[in-house]
């Protein structure tokens, strides 16, 4: 289901003064938001955050020794699965060069915390993440809805699915929690993947010995310390809980939010603000998702620190509000309820319309 966004303010409006006032709407905001002193940096508070991460890390790896041949470290697994994730807000803090004024220590720090100490490739999430942010929810343009496992919009489709492919699309907003349960293994793979393929990839040779380095001394210490099948488990559960754990906080972000044609053509305000979602919550739903939760803000000024969004978020509001942009805010449960719902929609149109059993079974027959 390909939805364009129903306000005037997100079509081609004619060219001169109504464009320039489009443009003109995020500048005065930048100025207000400049003049507030929200793009600052927030040193003490991220090298804070990566001491405390790393100590904690260093504490799951004396656990996992202390524990050895216990049960007891499948608890050890999923409160590691919960520090990683931790560890992926920051990386993702860096990469969007909110941390340092230097884009390379910015970048430094992105390959030690998502490399070393994540095991993932930053290569690859930082391209493709940069092209989600400078599009989102555009068909063709951001690499976050192409059809996949599951279908986000139909634009792209060839053909309607039919037989299994359709009855899985059909539930697969239903499907969707219990799928990110692979998405843990999948984004190693992923990284992996890019880091040995053929495609440019800056700093290649140590991307590959930092994401070494940590999937493999990793491994060797769960089989180390713990028998097979227990490391086995270990492994198992740490991974299922870190994809379900990153899934749940990125799902609210820009699922069920309007998807435009290829050929849109959006001013930056309303493209970062009309195709976002915010999560309501207080301070701990600000450490479960890892500043994400204002998702409108982080995406109208990428670089700001973590700790400013709070702050930016009501001058946002107002500033939407005063131009009849539609700011949208929901609680977390009311976002998964919109994913999965809208998911079975989309799954649903992507059918095909005229299949039904009676049909199904003449086909396979024939």
């Amino acid at each position: 289901m390909t939805t364009d966004t129903t306000t005037q303010t997100t079509t081609d409006g004619p060219p001169g003064r109504a464009r320039e006032r489009q443009v003109s709407d995020f500048t005065a905001l930048a100025r207000t938001v400049q003049e507030a002193g929200l793009m600052r940096r927030r040193h003490g508070y991220y090298w804070t955050r990566f001491a405390v991460l790393t100590a904690l890390l260093g504490a799951f790896g004396i656990a996992i020794v202390m524990i050895g041949d216990s049960w007891w470290q499948l608890a050890v697994a999923a409160g590691l699965a919960l520090v990683l994730g931790q560890v992926m807000f920051l990386g993702h803090d860096a990469a969007h060069r909110q941390i340092f004024a230097s884009g390379r220590w910015n970048d430094w720090s992105s390959l030690v915390i998502a490399n070393l100490y994540a095991g993932m490739s930053y290569g690859w999430w930082n391209h493709k993440h940069s092209r989600h942010h400078a599009k989102p929810n555009q068909v063709k343009a951001d690499p976050d809805i192409p059809t996949g496992v599951l279908v986000f919009q139909t634009a792209d489709l060839e053909k309607p699915f039919t037989g299994v492919r359709a009855w899985f699309a059909a539930r697969q907003g239903w499907l969707f929690f219990p799928l990110l349960l692979l998405e843990g293994l999948n984004l190693h793979a992923a990284g992996v993947a890019t880091i040995l393929g053929r495609g440019e990839i800056k700093r290649r040779w140590v991307e590959l010995a930092l994401v070494s380095i940590r999937l493999v001394g990793y491994v060797a210490l769960v089989f180390w310390a713990m028998p097979v099948g227990l490391g086995f488990a270990f492994l198992g559960v740490q991974l299922a809980l870190f994809g379900l754990y990153m899934g749940a906080v990125f799902a609210p972000n820009h699922k069920g939010m309007p998807i435009v044609p290829a050929n849109s053509r959006i001013d930056f305000l309303r493209r970062q603000v009309l195709m976002s979602r915010n999560v309501r919550g207080g301070r701990l739903m600000d450490w479960f998702m890892g500043g994400l939760n204002y998702q409108v803000e982080h995406h109208l000024f990428p670089s700001m620190a973590r700790p400013h969004l709070r702050r930016v978020q009501p001058i946002v509001r107002e500033f939407c509000e005063s131009r009849g942009i539609l700011y949208t805010e929901t609680s977390l449960l009311q976002s998964y309820g919109i994913v999965v719902r809208y998911l079975n929609e989309v799954g649903l149109s992507a059918r095909d319309p005229f299949q039904c059993p009676l049909t199904a079974e003449y086909r396979s027959a024939r």
